[in-house]
C-alpha cells in the first residue's frame, strides 16, 4: 500500500537519520515486531525494558511508512467527542479512554527525556473551536463531559478567542490545558538508535511473507529467503492492516498537510497551542519545532494513491484559503505539501489486541488524530499481556467488540 505522497516534511528536514541491512541469516527472538514506524519503535522499546529479546523489521527503510507524513498532534481528545462515546460505549469506558490518551502524552515526555529525545516534544493546550453556529449546542455538552471527567477545561466566548488567538470563524471553543507535539518521524529513529544499543535487532527492507504457526512458536518466512522463530508476534502494521484482516475494521481516507516557510510571528503566537475545529472534516494547525506553522485536514473518502495526488495542488490552495479564512492576514507561505492515507473506526477507538485468525500475536493499531497517544498506551497493554496480566483497556479496544 502507498501511504504517502509528495516527500513529506519530516522527512526533507531531518533526511537519512539510521540505516540498517536487510536480514540475510535464520534468527530467533522472543517477540517479533512487525512495522518500524513510531508505533513499532515504541513497543520494541517496552519489550526491551521488559527484558525480552526483540526483533523489528519493516519492508521499507524504518519510519518510512506514514509515521514519515504524520501530523503528530499529541491530544487526549479522542476524534468521536466525550459526550458521544459515553453515549456509545458507557460513562467509564469513555472516560477511561480519554485518560489513557492523557496519561499517554506524558509518559511520552517521560519517554523522550529519558532517551535524551532531540525531536522537539513539547507541552502544549489545546483549543477545539467552534467554526459552525450550528456546532454550538454540542460543544457545550462536550465542555460539561469533559470537565465533569475531570479534565482541566475553560469555555471561550467568541470575543475571547478572537482576542487571544486572533481567529475569526469561531463561535466558542473549548480550551485544554492537556496537549503535546513532537517530530514522531524523528523520535521513532531515537527510539530505535536508543535500543539498537541495548541489544535490540532491526531489519529493514524486509517483508514478512508467511507465518507458521507451531508448538510454542511462530515460523515467520521472510522476503529476504530467511527465517525467524519468534515466540510472539507484535503487528505494528497501521494502515496495511486493512490488507491483512479479513473483516472491514476501519475506513482508509485521504488526507493532507501543508507546512509554511519559518514564520516567527507564527511561531510565537501559536507555538503553545494545538488548534483545530468542529468541521468535517476537521482542520488542525499547529507549529512545527523549527519554527514554521503547519496545517492538516480535507480529507477525502478514497485512498486510490493515483487519485489522492493528484488532488495535493487543489487541497494545498484549499488549505490556504482556510488559513484565510480562520486568520485574515497573509502570514502563511506554504514551503511543503503532502498527502499520506489515514484511518477511522466506528467509535474513534484503536483496535490494540488479539485476533482470532492470527495465533500466539497482538495487533497494535491507533487509528484516528490520537494514533500515536494509542500507540503509547499499547505499550502497557501488550507488556501487560505479555506477562500473563489483564489489562483494563482490553475490552474497550479490542477486536470484534
Amino acid at each position: 500500500m502507498d501511504l504517502k505522497s509528495n516527500e513529506p516534511f519530516w522527512l526533507v528536514k531531518n533526511g537519512i537519520i539510521d540505516s540498517y541491512p536487510s536480514l540475510r541469516q535464520d534468527k530467533e527472538c522472543d517477540i517479533l515486531v512487525v512495522g518500524a514506524g513510531i508505533t513499532g519503535s515504541l513497543i520494541a522499546h517496552q519489550c526491551i525494558k521488559d527484558g525480552y529479546k526483540t526483533i523489528i523489521i519493516d519492508k521499507r527503510e524504518v519510519v518510512n511508512g506514514s509515521s514519515s507524513a504524520t501530523t503528530s498532534m499529541l491530544q487526549y481528545e479522542i476524534d468521536t467527542p466525550l459526550y458521544k462515546l459515553t453515549e456509545m460505549i458507557g460513562l467509564d469506558p469513555a472516560v477511561n479512554s480519554y485518560k489513557a490518551c492523557s496519561d499517554a502524552i506524558d509518559k511520552l515526555g517521560q519517554i523522550a527525556n529519558e532517551i535524551k529525545s532531540n525531536a522537539g516534544f513539547k507541552k502544549k493546550s489545546s483549543l477545539y473551536y467552534a467554526c459552525r453556529k450550528k456546532d454550538l449546542s454540542w460543544l457545550k455538552m462536550e465542555y460539561n463531559a469533559r470537565k465533569d471527567a475531570g479534565f482541566k477545561v475553560k469555555w471561550l466566548e467568541q470575543n475571547e478567542i478572537i482576542k487571544a488567538f486572533g481567529i475569526h470563524d469561531s463561535y466558542a471553543a473549548i480550551l485544554s490545558s492537556q496537549g503535546a507535539s513532537v517530530d514522531a518521524f524523528k523520535l521513532a529513529h531515537e527510539l530505535i538508535h536508543y535500543n539498537f544499543q541495548k541489544g535490540l535487532q532491526v531489519f529493514d527492507k524486509t517483508e514478512l511473507l508467511k507465518v507458521e504457526e507451531k508448538k510454542g512458536f511462530n515460523l515467520v518466512s521472510l522476503s529476504t529467503k530467511t527465517k525467524i522463530k519468534a515466540k510472539y508476534i507484535i503487528y505494528c502494521v497501521g494502515y496495511e492492516s486493512a490488507n491483512m484482516i479479513k473483516e472491514k475494521f476501519v475506513n482508509l481516507l485521504s488526507t493532507y498537510a501543508i507546512v509554511s516557510e519559518i514564520n516567527k510571528n507564527l511561531y510565537k503566537s501559536y507555538n503553545d497551542y494545538l488548534i483545530w475545529n468542529t468541521s468535517e472534516p476537521y482542520l488542525y494547525m499547529r507549529t512545527t519545532d523549527d519554527g514554521r506553522f503547519l496545517i492538516g485536514g480535507e480529507d477525502e473518502e478514497f485512498k486510490d494513491p493515483m487519485k489522492r495526488d493528484d488532488l495535493i495542488t487543489y487541497k494545498t490552495k484549499k488549505l490556504e484559503k482556510d488559513y484565510l479564512k480562520t486568520f485574515r492576514n497573509n502570514e502563511f507561505i506554504t514551503d511543503f505539501s503532502w498527502a499520506g492515507t489515514f484511518g477511522e473506526t466506528k467509535d474513534g477507538l484503536p483496535y490494540i489486541g488479539e485476533h482470532k485468525d492470527f495465533k500466539r500475536s497482538y495487533f497494535v493499531l491507533g487509528f484516528g488524530g490520537n494514533g500515536i497517544t494509542f500507540s503509547v498506551t499499547g505499550m502497557d497493554m501488550v507488556s501487560d499481556w505479555l506477562k500473563g496480566t489483564h489489562n483494563p483497556l482490553t475490552e474497550y479496544f479490542a477486536f470484534g467488540r
